[in-house]
């Protein structure tokens, strides 16, 4: 799965720290490839868009799910420090999924000293809340929720600094009571840095050779983020990307004023390449109305 954890200082840190810095993300994306190419034959490859975007407060993005199967993750704001979107489990169960990590690199939840682990803020009704491990480790929440394909669900990650800690609340917009849900908050210690890096996925986490068969596809699109001066700024811009698995049956491209982005069964890279960038013709046409509202309410 991409992630971008780098806390990295800005402008002002020192080249060698830069460098050093450079070269360590190397060696994990590296070492990462290395473990992806034994999925080959078992599982999709995992493919990814890297939002052209900056340090900010706020990251609201959509997504509309063309074809699923189970064992499919479609993650639509994911950022420095945590992810969020809406998985197909098996038997056709279907849940939303926000996580964030701990502070450190190691993978055993169990091992992180209780002053360094995610803190929960807000809990929201019906979210189950617990620790995850195995890719970093950090706090997961999970709401059960029957997403449908070929509609569009609405997703928004805000943020506050808080000294060292940052905290990142969840909100969905819930269709079935056309109102925003604060699912949950959690925050996490990252030295006082904003919300940064923000990109979206298709994962198969199902990995059983039969799910490589199956076609997982979707639109993500009408993304803004929120900068640090308080402007929304319409997202035009995004990388498609995949993981060291070497499977070439994904593929993407524009949709008028979306990103598509699909990986497995008898897809074909007929759009963009790989690593390439996508280039929206116009900003996002319609900041959503409540938007601000949203990304305002008091509730924590």
């Amino acid at each position: 799965m991409f992630v971008d954890r780098s806390f990295v200082a800005g402008r002002t840190a020192p080249l060698m720290l830069m460098a050093l810095a450079f070269w360590l993300l190397l060696a994990a994306v590296a070492a990462r490839s290395q473990a992806d190419e034994k999925l080959f034959g078992i599982a999709c490859r995992s493919v990814h868009f890297g939002y052209r975007t900056g340090p900010g407060d706020a990251f609201y993005n959509e997504v509309t799910v063309r074809s699923s199967a189970p064992g499919t993750f479609f993650m639509v704001c994911g950022w420095n420090a945590g992810y969020f979107g809406m998985q197909e489990l098996d038997r056709g169960r279907k849940v939303l999924i926000f996580s964030v990590w701990d502070p450190g690199q190691g993978d055993d939840p169990n091992a992180v000293d209780p002053a360094d682990r995610v803190k929960l803020i807000h809990q929201g009704e019906g979210v189950r809340v617990g620790r995850f491990g195995g890719e970093g480790t950090g706090g997961q929440s999970f709401l059960d929720f029957d997403w449908k394909n070929d509609e569009t669900y609405r997703f928004m990650v805000r943020s506050r600094i808080d000294g060292v800690w940052t905290e990142y609340e969840g909100w969905f917009f819930d269709p079935e009571r056309s109102a925003w849900r604060h699912l949950i908050t959690f925050a996490t210690r990252t030295g006082g840095k904003p919300l940064d890096g923000c990109y979206s996925f298709i994962e198969d986490f199902k990995r059983n050779r039969e799910s490589t068969k199956l076609t997982r596809s979707a639109l993500f699109g009408n993304g803004w983020y929120r900068d640090v001066e308080g402007n929304w700024n319409g997202i035009t811009g995004a990388q498609f990307t995949g993981d060291g698995n070497p499977a070439t049956n994904i593929d993407s491209r524009v949709e008028g004023d979306r990103f598509f982005l699909a990986t497995g069964g008898e897809i074909e890279n007929v759009g963009t390449k790989l690593w390439e960038r996508l280039k929206l013709e116009t900003s996002p046409a319609s900041q959503p109305d409540d938007l601000h509202q949203a990304t305002t309410a008091p509730e924590r």
